[in-house]
């Protein structure tokens, strides 16, 4: 009776421990499902605040814009002058409001226009330069911009960049300088989680850092990519802040490639990958197509990567890129059908202010193109209808553009770098 007595005790102890577990498990199981719904919570508000600061911010940034913008032109002076690379053909140049006004916020990416008086030119040269600093540094304006030479095979004595020689030889601290208030539609989404790549060539990577150092300030944790493209270590700009960059945000990473490394550039310290930013060492580090893509550089890079970009598979909507200067990226489409004397199209072009007349045909490129070509002066900038430099006044007739602007001009104008005739016309030029 004893050992029946005894059994019956331990299988009492036992079902009652049974039972004790299986509460404390409850109980546990229970409370990490509210820990982890509260934790999930206090995600989820803090992602709200996040947006809802994001548009805040949008709001106040949008206004102040609105407030302290200013029309024509506004005196600037060069605070300082920095170089960002070995070779010092790239300077950066900070400038603060010479009326010591408050400045309008931009949109990361933006550029300003610049109205130059250079000597021995007819008259001021106009030239747009990306801002390259993040637009949550009120107290100045930074660009920076390379010192472009004669190309290479030009003929000889053809002389350097205008407006970047201006820069560079003639501008020095405590100058003052003019320009337009911050333009351009080629700006980061501020509203956008999504991943994002940014590809540069050359000193293309200006308004990309612009974006990157917004992205890093604002405490944004979305996933960069940042591919930059140049010849060597002379010509690698602002190296250490790309640097930096990347070492202190774990959600950023820099690749950058050589074309032509010389025996000083030390691989895995300097650059990463020896050749050109192409789509195809893209896929090699993304395997994916869910990003946003920025892109800036010389022309043809441009062109190689956003066409691989679509063949990839890549929505058009997520490519988006900037080009300053008579040539820009062509997108694919139908061929069109060439001219022939028989359909050829004919406009007379009467330009008022010149009073001059003449005879525009198919071959003759965009109004900004044929008034050059016959000795008429524009006022331009970008020559790609991202600036508004060159918008005159359309007395008689229509236009269309070559490529959608991206602001469209008042009625009554038009942008002389991107459009052609429809019709005759009259322009004040």
């Amino acid at each position: 009776m004893m050992q029946v007595g005894t059994i019956i005790g331990f299988t009492g102890i036992l079902i009652i421990s049974a039972v004790v577990l299986q509460v404390a498990l409850s109980v546990h199981f229970l409370v990490a499902r509210n820990v982890r719904s509260a934790r999930l919570d206090k995600a989820r508000l803090d992602q709200f605040k996040e947006r809802a600061a994001t548009v805040l911010d949008r709001a106040r940034v949008d206004r102040e814009s609105h407030e302290l913008s200013w029309s024509g032109r506004r005196k600037f002076q060069v605070q300082k002058r920095v170089y960002e690379n070995p070779n010092k053909d790239v300077c950066s140049f900070y400038l603060v409001p010479h009326d010591g006004r408050p400045m309008p916020p931009f949109r990361a990416g933006q550029f300003l226009t610049f109205e130059l008086p250079v000597p021995g030119e007819s008259g001021p040269v106009v030239r747009c330069y990306s801002l390259s600093d993040s637009p949550t540094r009120k107290d100045h304006y930074r660009v920076s911009i390379k010192r472009l030479e004669a190309p290479p095979k030009a003929p000889k004595g053809t002389p350097p960049g205008v407006s970047s020689s201006y820069f560079h030889n003639t501008l020095d601290e405590g100058d003052i300088v003019e320009a337009f208030a911050p333009a351009g539609e080629f700006y980061i989404d501020e509203a956008s989680e999504r991943p994002v790549v940014f590809i540069a060539g050359g000193v293309g990577l200006t308004p990309l850092v612009s974006m990157m150092t917004w992205l890093v300030e604002t405490n944004s944790h979305r996933e960069v990519w940042f591919f930059y493209g140049v010849r060597n270590r002379g010509e690698h700009a602002m190296f250490e802040m790309l640097r930096r960059v990347e070492k202190e945000n774990s959600n950023i990473n820099v690749v950058v490639v050589y074309a032509d490394p010389t025996d000083t550039c030390r691989k895995g310290e300097d650059y990463n990958v020896e050749g050109f930013v192409s789509v195809d060492l893209l896929k090699s580090l993304l395997k994916t197509t869910n990003y946003e893509f920025y892109i800036c550089g010389p022309p043809p890079m441009m062109e190689a990567v956003t066409s691989g970009l679509e063949e990839w598979g890549v929505a058009q909507s997520d490519i988006r890129y900037e080009s300053f200067g008579p040539a820009s990226v062509k997108r694919a489409q139908a061929a069109e059908k060439p001219a022939t004397d028989e359909n050829a199209e004919v406009f007379q072009v009467e330009f008022s202010r010149s009073k001059k007349t003449f005879e525009w045909t198919s071959g003759a490129g965009t109004l900004l193109e044929f008034a050059e070509a016959n000795d008429i002066k524009a006022r331009c900038g970008c020559r790609t209808g991202s600036c508004g430099t060159c918008v005159t006044a359309l007395m008689q007739g229509d236009v269309h553009y070559i490529h959608k602007p991206a602001k469209q001009p008042e009625a009554g104008s038009c942008l002389v770098c991107i459009s052609q005739p429809k019709s005759d016309l009259v322009i004040d030029l």
